[in-house]
């Protein structure tokens, strides 16, 4: 039996998807009859993302599923009109990108890579060894499928790692804690800390001067996340009073982040501009076959937003 797919996004993004799409559902042995436009009431799965510009689902009353190409759905949990399950992307390139991101970052700071790179003035300071791995404590918020697959990468790389997350987990190379007296628990020893968490309402300004000022004195911050989880006026705060010695931050309230940010002048800020993982039209085709796969033979689907939680 066929199934009938509606491609749901900005026109560039077809252009990028339609053939690896087409390609993944060959693989799966799937009849996918992928259109961009059709009567409502015919579609069983919309592939979506919020840029289309689709918003009321209302007339899709046969949907199965929709499939979303975004890591976060926090545009998208709170429509009233969808009510098929709705899936979030969880995709290996995207995964293996944050990875290389996180682990690169936090090798910079932890081995103190800025002094020498923009230090070659000609004097030859060799008094400062950075620690081993081993002694450098890195803290991961949020502990989702990226926040695991940073926290195994920096793990292995023999960085003790604890993580926190807002329901209990366990995991055998991550020390994992939970709840408020978790989340002080992570801040207190975290050296290095990477921002993972979904954005909810109850994330928003998880760092605040509260929380920032639990950090040890010195520490790094990481926020290739969601912008909103950091109150800007109180990281540039703690900067100035050097109790964060550093924040690389990938994601922002505002995007792109506005020329006149204090944050692309401060000295101890790196603004990298939402690069730090992309969905990947190949890998991330893949993964929306399996859940199309899953619909078509009556098997659970993957990764679907838990509403309440709101990831």
């Amino acid at each position: 039996m066929t199934a009938r797919a509606l491609f749901s996004a900005r026109p560039a993004q077809w252009v990028e998807y339609e053939r690896p799409l087409r390609h993944a559902f060959d693989a799966a042995d799937l009849d996918v009859d992928l259109v961009t436009e059709g009567d409502p009431a015919t579609i069983d799965y919309v592939i979506y993302a919020p840029s289309g510009g689709l918003s009321d689902l209302t007339a899709f009353t046969r949907l199965k599923a929709v499939l979303s190409l975004w890591a976060g759905v926090e545009q998208i949990v709170t429509n009233p009109t969808i009510t098929a399950p709705l899936c979030r992307m969880v995709d290996s390139g995207l995964t293996e990108g944050m990875v290389e991101w996180v682990t690169g970052h936090v090798l910079r700071h932890h081995l103190g890579m800025d002094a020498h790179i923009h230090g070659q003035d000609g004097v030859w300071r060799d008094g400062t060894v950075p620690p081993l791995a081993r002694d450098r404590p890195i803290g991961i918020l949020g502990l989702g499928a990226l926040g695991l697959a940073c926290g195994e990468a920096l793990a292995n790389l023999n960085f003790p790692v604890s993580g926190w997350s807002r329901s209990a987990k366990s995991h055998d190379q991550i020390t994992c804690h939970s709840g408020k007296a978790g989340l002080t628990a992570v801040l207190a020893t975290s050296e290095v800390l990477v921002l993972l968490t979904p954005q909810t309402p109850q994330t928003e300004h998880l760092l605040n001067a509260q929380t920032l000022a639990l950090l040890p004195k010195g520490a790094f911050i990481l926020n290739p996340g969601r912008g909103p989880l950091i109150d800007d006026a109180a990281l540039l705060d703690t900067m100035d009073s050097g109790q964060v010695a550093h924040a690389t931050l990938d994601v922002f309230a505002t995007e792109p982040l506005p020329a006149d940010h204090p944050y692309w002048s401060h000295p101890s800020v790196t603004v990298t501009p939402h690069i730090a993982s992309a969905t990947r039209a190949a890998t991330a085709s893949l993964a929306i076959a399996e859940n199309i796969r899953r619909g078509e033979a009556g098997e659970p689907f993957r990764h679907v937003v838990d509403r309440q939680q709101g990831y």
